[in-house]
């Protein structure tokens, strides 16, 4: 949706801590109705630019806008439409989960009809409605992490940040956050993602902008990334090694065939085009090498990620199924 109203725009965020920079000229814009899934290594800045984002943190230098105000000039106006799911709980441990929302709900003005009626439809989507009288301090994690994002969706704001909101979820869970989240770009709500998980920015954001040392350094959506970064390649495994096999898919391969120090798996770039996996399998059985398996894989945000910020930064994990 490039062509509709930014929701979120920064340009040339500085942050420095001591010797730390966090921030070192950071571009962002979400638009409306969108989700913006935001990666990068520990310690790359992220946190950081969500804090500037939100109002918690003045930046050194640079501009920000969130739901058409700007951070530092009308921090009120941006706080009363924004929803925060940040990596630590902040909710009251001494009250039962309803009475958090209703808490919230109170204190951004809603009606208290109102309020109760949207905390119950809230810890209904997150399967807490058995735990809703129950004080804070007898949830499990996983159980307050997701009234905690609940929380954060209570006012219905127009723009959600959402920082690691899924750490520690089971599947299930996981899942039904997705849904939750989904749902509420459906109805126009912009979201701004930081998340560990690959997977989860695969198949929820528009966009993605990957940031290291307190910089953009590549963004775009999924599968732009995954084309500009690491193209699809072609996996051999062979029954035992052979010299002749690097040979037979030189034919096939857009770059140099690589293999294990058995020599019994090898890997070629390809161009991924029908029928690639028979032809292989025939040059293969031409040359007289035993094939055990072949397959083309596709690039994932895992290749891109370590392609990007290099395996010593490797952090973020694939989401178990």
């Amino acid at each position: 949706m490039a062509d509709s109203e930014p929701m979120v725009e920064a340009e040339g965020l500085t942050k420095r801590f001591g010797t730390t920079q966090a921030l070192d000229g950071v571009d962002l814009t979400a638009h409306a109705g969108t989700i913006v899934g935001v990666l990068g290594p520990n310690g790359a800045g992220k946190t950081t630019m969500l804090r500037i984002l939100t109002t918690l943190t003045h930046p050194d230098s640079g501009h920000a806008r969130v739901a058409g105000y700007d951070v530092l000039r009308e921090p009120a106006a941006v706080r009363r439409n924004i929803g925060v799911a940040a990596q630590d709980a902040t909710l009251d441990e001494t009250l039962t989960g309803r009475q958090n929302l209703l808490m919230i709900g109170e204190l951004s003005r809603m009606s208290r009809p109102a309020a109760r009626n949207r905390g119950a439809e809230l810890l209904n989507t997150f399967e807490l409605s058995d735990a809703a009288d129950r004080i804070l301090k007898g949830y499990s994690g996983g159980m307050r992490r997701r009234l905690d994002v609940a929380a954060s969706m209570m006012t219905s704001p127009p723009v959600l940040f959402l920082d690691e909101p899924t750490t520690g979820l089971d599947p299930s869970s996981r899942h039904r956050v997705w849904a939750a989240v989904r749902a509420l770009v459906d109805d126009g709500v912009t979201v701004l993602l930081t998340t560990q998980y690959l997977d989860e920015a695969d198949r929820l954001a528009d966009r993605i902008v990957v940031v290291d040392h307190g910089r953009v350094i590549a963004e775009g959506t999924p599968n732009e990334l995954k084309r500009r970064t690491y193209g699809a390649h072609l996996e051999v495994t062979l029954i035992n090694a052979s010299a002749a096999a690097a040979e037979a898919l030189r034919g096939f391969s857009e770059g140099p065939v690589q293999h294990s120090e058995d020599g019994r798996h090898l890997r070629a770039p390809v161009r991924p085009v029908p029928g690639l996996v028979a032809r292989a399998v025939r040059a293969l059985d031409a040359a007289g090498v035993e094939v055990e398996d072949v397959a083309v894989h596709q690039p994932s945000l895992d290749d891109v990620f370590m392609r990007l910020t290099g395996d010593q930064h490797r952090e973020l994990a694939e989401v178990p199924s």
